[in-house]
């Protein structure tokens, strides 16, 4: 059983930073400087290629913890970031690059469902390990409700599958970016915990109609989707419901 290793540390408007390692994983945990106290703690997804600390990634992190008090944490997947990368990997990057130079359309498809299926098959029991450490710190425990708190294209390859997997999740955000094949689809069905949903509507490579398809197979009660125009590069967004995690996993009136 891991355990976190915290490497650095440093604090900056009101938020504290510690970088960590959790077995091979690599991770940032953010918290309030001025102590948790078991606050609700947010999974955070990074997109592929990109990495932990992404800057995209670290302002919601710093807004979520400034804003609600939560506690975030991200992670690099596998082949990402600090982490190495398998010949796997880079034969993956190769094949992907090659195929968007050349535009051929099925072979990026084909690529990409392949390489993220493999990521997040390496990267969901990776997840469950470090909440399994994380639950070991005193601030975080094991009552700290627990939500994923988003990234689009292969925050949400991971997310979905990761979430259809853990029971501590009980709340989720999801983007788009991705193509949603059968495997996520049959994995969408097996989330019931609430959803929210957020499609860039002029994705150039992804079927819309598949990702509209994948947002249907969620089984939860409580799903919403929000459609902005733009790709999940190239994107504005507007009418997000920023406190939908807060509503789903803040305790202050659950009786002590």
């Amino acid at each position: 059983m891991h355990t976190v290793r915290f490497t650095t540390e440093t604090s900056s408007n009101g938020v504290l930073e510690r970088d960590f390692v959790v077995g091979e994983v690599t991770g940032v945990l953010w918290s309030p400087a001025s102590g948790s106290d078991r606050a609700p703690l947010v999974l955070m997804g990074h997109g592929g290629g990109l990495h932990k600390k992404t800057p995209g990634l670290m302002a919601r992190a710093h807004d979520t913890v400034a804003r609600w008090g939560f506690t975030v944490v991200a992670i690099d997947a596998p082949g990402h970031g600090d982490r190495p990368r398998t010949a796997e990997d880079e034969q993956a990057r190769a094949d992907l690059r090659q195929a968007m130079e050349a535009g051929e359309t099925e072979r990026f498809e084909s690529v990409s469902v392949r390489y993220s299926t493999s990521l997040a098959e390496r990267a969901v029991p990776e997840w469950q390990a470090t909440l399994d450490a994380l639950q070991k710190l005193p601030e975080i425990g094991t009552e700290a409700p627990i939500g994923y708190g988003g990234g689009m294209s292969l925050g949400t390859a991971i997310g979905i599958p990761l979430t259809a997997a853990e029971p501590r999740i009980t709340a989720a955000i999801f983007g788009g970016g991705f193509f949603a094949h059968e495997a996520l689809v049959e994995a969408a069905r097996r989330i019931t915990v609430p959803v929210q949903f957020l499609l860039p509507w002029d994705e150039e490579y992804v079927d819309r109609q598949s990702v509209l398809a994948l947002f249907d197979a969620f089984a939860s009660k409580d799903k919403t989707m929000l459609a902005n125009p733009g790709t999940h590069r190239r994107m504005r967004w507007i009418g997000v419901d920023d406190e939908f995690l807060v509503r789903h996993l803040d305790r202050a009136d659950t009786p002590a």
